[in-house]
């Protein structure tokens, strides 16, 4: 899926957790229609964050993120704060509500 860069298993997504301060993790289905739309909405609100690194990874490709992450419907977004969550978003996203909540938090850090 065309979007943020695409981590192949589980150790990646928590490795760039670990590994930065703030981390926007989007997780999908590769046969989840409101994953494709909801994506291309998501992704320019995040990018106006530069201290925000971004990841995804898909649920049906590497289904112990499932478990990882206590995800029980995609898509899920989560941001994490020195490798604790600190923002989770499910199924249908609210864009405005997504603007500001990362605006908060970015101006906070």
């Amino acid at each position: 899926m065309d979007g943020f860069k695409e981590a192949r298993s589980l150790e990646e997504v928590k490795s760039v957790i670990e590994q930065n301060e703030l981390v926007f993790v989007f997780l999908y289905g590769e046969h989840c229609s409101v994953c494709h739309g909801v994506l291309p909405q998501v992704k320019p609100i995040v990018e106006k964050h530069k201290q925000i690194k971004t990841v995804q990874a898909d649920v049906e490709h590497i289904p112990e993120l499932s478990g990882e992450f206590t995800v029980f419907t995609v898509p899920v977004i989560l941001l994490f704060f020195n490798g604790k969550e600190v923002l989770r978003m499910a199924r249908f996203i609210e864009m405005e509500k997504l603007s500001q909540q990362l605006k908060k938090i970015t101006e906070a850090v």
